[in-house]
């Protein structure tokens, strides 16, 4: 095996990508739930809301009970957990069981981001958290994109009988994480329980940085979920308006590697500023331009709005070097499901008055994350580290 396949940053982000494979599934087979098993919109529904609650809210407790209890699942049990029970989407009818699968498949998901994330930071410096945090969040990006790929590819050849395919992919990622990542890189269950006199991170800040994200979360998904339609109000088709969203998620994998590179050479706070910033102008000419510009505008969008999101996993990390994996749960856990659930008020707005004032409030989302990164107590990259009031920790 050569150098850079012994690299395990690069296996914990194939596992990132493959975990993150299940999650649209559950979004991708509603058509036909709802059209072979008469399930009404609310229902169907509900299990999308059930898997995304379960997921988001305890990711953070499966952090903590691995930073303070030393309890851990393994990153192959977490992959096989939720490929599993959202197999089972495919055998089982009753509706009760599938909620309970849609919560398993959850809690699966759950446990990886953590646990994997924790054991990223260990394998991290100071010089180049950015670029190794965002290798492995942007495999989470691969994955949600080709998830409903996938399971398209595998309804068309068998029905929905056909999602037992999706378990190879889980079933192979699950024995390379086993065998293929060093034994310090792998969480398991039973590791010695942590010291109890461990320094507390700084509350204040880690609530701003918290807020922060919620706000720039509830932006991306609100762009992701309104953005098709203004496109098909303008004349795209469908198909073509779903392409162009593809495509500024794409730019949106660009700008998080960027992101990461950039932050290690020239600080974490100045570029998420930076692409909290940039994004403004971009969201406002995609909105009054058409054509070409609007297209590229768009694009650009993705990619300084995506960019400062590895960081601030990174910055986390920094400012709880004890509690990686809470700092983990909260960031990618609760911030973006408190973020989604945003979405259904800039949906009120869209039904009051109109889709594009609707989504005229998505600036003040991200000029709102814009002030609480301003405000948070982090280091500017330049200033001496004594005039510091949050330095972060050396290794």
């Amino acid at each position: 095996m050569t150098p850079g396949l012994r690299n395990p940053v690069l296996w914990l982000s194939a596992g990132h990508m493959v975990t993150d494979i299940y999650m649209p599934v559950i979004t991708s087979i509603l058509p036909l739930l709802i059209a072979t098993r008469g399930y009404s919109y609310f229902l169907a529904g509900l299990l999308v809301t059930t898997y995304n609650l379960s997921s988001s809210l305890t990711q953070p407790v499966f952090g903590w009970l691995s930073d303070r209890r030393g309890w851990a699942l393994p990153l192959s049990y977490s992959l096989l957990i939720s490929a599993f029970f959202i197999v089972m989407f495919g055998f089982v009818e009753d509706y009760l069981m599938l909620l309970v699968f849609a919560s398993l498949a959850a809690l699966g998901h759950a446990t990886f981001h953590p646990n994997a994330l924790a054991a990223v930071s260990r394998l991290c410096s100071p010089g180049n958290r950015g670029k190794v945090t965002s290798i492995f969040v942007v495999g989470g990006n691969i994955g949600y994109a080709v998830g409903p790929l996938l399971t398209g590819l595998a309804i068309w050849y068998a029905g929905l009988p056909g999602l037992a395919l999706l378990f190879l992919p889980a079933g192979i990622m699950a024995f390379l994480l086993w065998f293929v990542v060093p034994e310090e890189c792998r969480p398991t269950a039973g590791r010695q329980k942590p010291a109890q006199d461990r320094p507390a991170f700084p509350r204040t800040p880690v609530l701003t940085l918290f807020g922060a994200s919620t706000l720039r979360a509830w932006a991306i998904f609100g762009a992701l979920a309104f953005f098709p339609s203004l496109l098909v109000s303008r004349g795209f088709s469908l198909v073509q308006a779903n392409v162009l969203i593809t495509l500024m998620l794409l730019a949106g994998v660009g700008g998080q590697i960027a992101g990461g590179v950039l932050s290690d050479r020239y600080g974490r706070k100045e570029f998420v500023l930076a692409g909290l910033g940039l994004s403004f102008p971009a969201f406002v000419l995609f909105m009054v331009s058409g054509g070409p510009v609007s297209i590229i505008a768009l694009l650009f969008f993705g990619f300084a709005l995506w960019s400062g999101f590895a960081v601030t996993v990174a910055m986390a990390h920094e400012m709880m070097p004890h509690d990686v994996g809470l700092a983990s749960g909260l960031l990618l856990g609760v911030a973006i499901g408190a973020g989604g659930a945003g979405v259904a008020f800039t949906g009120v707005l869209a039904d009051r008055f109109s889709l594009e004032s609707a989504l005229y409030t998505l600036p003040f989302l991200i000029a709102g994350a814009a002030v609480l990164i301003y405000i948070l107590r982090y280091p500017w990259k330049g200033k001496p580290a004594e005039e510091r009031e949050f330095s972060p920790p050396a290794g």
